[in-house]
């Protein structure tokens, strides 16, 4: 039968991590017939380089210490609620109403879509670190109009440009406000617009390594500027590279345009069907057993000993004749089963609406859950919910299969109607773990929404020992051949301590036309 549970590879194990928690009340009458932005908002907060490097002062689980009731008072400020929460040792993973949040011990990563507003949350963020996990920090000083805010080690706030962007609200009517908004936080902060100004293009800003908070502004301009006097934490290259950041590397997908057949597995009417299908499937395979298995008892010799793999002839005329669905077929066999005549099949309402158990049914219909297999990382847990009427959302945690490892990240978020068709696709879990090449992921997940264009973001942390860097960019040299698709646009940055690869694609058979731009870079 269907388990209508979340089962062990998804979600919760009595007995393990990762642990998963449902918000009950914030699922109650979600609806996505209105959110019509898919691009999300990421940002990246860092307050160390790793775990490993965590502040002396700080809370020993860093950011892990802070309550999620805590982090539901910050998501109130972005516009958005928690839906349910995987914790595992090294990080925790929220499902949200708009998109994802992830908490590790040294850095927060929160990724929001629709008319949220992301950056209206980070200064509590930045509170939050300083007042509950003990981050080094600021003192307020109200009289200055100086918060209570923890230094971050690094910044990184980004995003695609939006289809719909009169329709965002606070800091994120335009790019120029969203840097804005940056700066009057931090110091030396850059700002990026990566791709055509005129077609489809992505938006980067980050700060440098140890980043230093911006002092409230001074009536008289002619007094100096005095950069904030925090603890000193800094770090050298070579230490950030064997605590952490050296290991950092991200891959984004951003699809729009959806291939239509391919969009519809993430409606709820199809997904109910699948499952469905499935549960009445299976529903016939162990009546279909049972009933075998029973014959096979009446056909017990003399001497008591079973015959496995000899039903009965009468089982067989059974089998043969009758419709095993029918509520009446076991008046027709002559052997006693499980499924009384009187006993009507249900199927459970949990599969015809909204939630955890139809996004469980999706990610494995579509293929999601196979990208990371339970074979290779069988302690990985995925989260899904699939929203009214259409809508999907996941967090997949994935522990290393190496003993000592560390504990990577996906997620996915899809919006499939056809005038706003998008998806995402998000991942740390580097290449070297998997034994695949990274086109070899992509060219996966491509194929499940086949969507007529998409860009890749490469983001990956230099080698302390090849200062000129060079690993995101021989890897971004192996994503030229994507099956069915040509390559528009690429582009390479060499920033402060990291390389960036971003690649533009269209796909051959394409006949919908130009893409929607919404934002232009001008």
């Amino acid at each position: 039968m269907v388990n209508t549970e979340i089962p062990n590879n998804h979600t919760l194990s009595p007995s393990g991590t990762p642990l998963l928690t449902i918000n009950r009340e914030a699922t109650i009458d979600l609806d996505s017939t209105n959110s019509f932005e898919g691009p999300e908002k990421l940002l990246e907060v860092w307050f160390s380089a790793g775990p490993p490097s965590l502040p002396e002062a700080s809370a020993p689980g860093g950011l892990k210490v802070v309550p999620s009731e805590v982090w539901k008072d910050m998501l109130d400020l972005v516009n958005c609620k928690v839906l349910s929460i995987v914790e595992s040792e090294e990080v925790d993973a929220y499902l949200l109403s708009e998109s994802s949040m992830f908490v590790f011990p040294h850095k927060l990563i929160l990724k929001t879509c629709g008319t949220t507003t992301l950056l209206s949350g980070l200064p509590k963020i930045l509170e939050i670190a300083a007042l509950v996990a003990k981050f080094p920090h600021a003192q307020a000083d109200a009289a200055q109009g100086q918060p209570t805010a923890a230094a971050p080690y690094r910044v990184f706030y980004s995003r695609k440009n939006f289809l719909f962007p009169d329709r965002q609200r606070g800091p994120h009517r335009s790019w120029r406000n969203e840097v804005n908004s940056l700066d009057r936080l931090f110091v030396g902060g850059s700002a990026y617009m990566i791709g055509k100004m005129n077609g489809e293009h992505w938006y980067l800003y980050l700060t440098e390594p140890n980043t230093m908070l911006t002092p409230p502004a001074t009536p008289e301009r002619e007094q100096p500027i005095k950069v904030l006097d925090l603890p000193d934490s800094k770090l050298t290259a070579e230490q950030c590279s064997m605590e952490g950041e050296g290991q950092d590397e991200t891959l984004e997908l951003l699809m729009t345009d959806l291939e239509p057949e391919n969009a519809k597995q993430f409606y709820l009417d199809h997904a109910s069907a699948v499952a469905e299908g499935k549960y009445f499937q299976q529903a016939r395979d162990a009546r279909m057993n049972a009933q075998r298995h029973l014959g096979s008892i009446n056909d017990m010799d003399e001497a008591g000993i079973l015959e496995h793999n000899k039903p009965s002839n009468d089982w067989k005329l059974c089998h043969d004749s009758v419709d095993v669905f029918s509520s009446t077929s076991d008046e027709d066999c002559p052997f006693d089963s499980p499924f009384a005549s009187g006993d009507e099949l249900t199927f459970p309402q949990e599969l015809t609406t909204e939630g955890h158990a139809l996004g469980t049914v999706v990610s494995d219909s579509s293929g999601l859950s196979a990208v990371y297999p339970s074979a290779r990382y069988p302690d990985a847990r995925i989260d899904a919910y699939l929203f009214t009427p259409c809508g999907f959302s996941a967090n997949g945690v994935i522990p290393s299969p190496a003993t000592g490892g560390s504990t990577h990240y996906f997620t996915v978020h899809v919006t499939p109607e056809p005038h706003c068709s998008y998806a995402s696709f998000e991942t740390n879990v580097p290449a070297s773990q998997t034994g695949r090449e990274t086109a070899d992921v992509i060219q996966q997940v491509v194929g499940i929404f086949k969507p007529a264009r998409f860009s890749v973001t490469l983001f990956e942390a230099k080698d302390s020992a090849d200062d000129d860097g060079g690993l995101a960019r021989k890897k971004g040299s192996k994503l030229e051949a994507i099956n069915g698709y040509r390559r528009v646009d690429r582009i390479v940055h060499d920033l402060e301590g990291y390389e960036l690869v971003f690649k533009y694609y269209e796909r051959y058979d394409w006949e919908g036309g130009a893409p929607r731009l919404g934002e232009i870079g001008f």
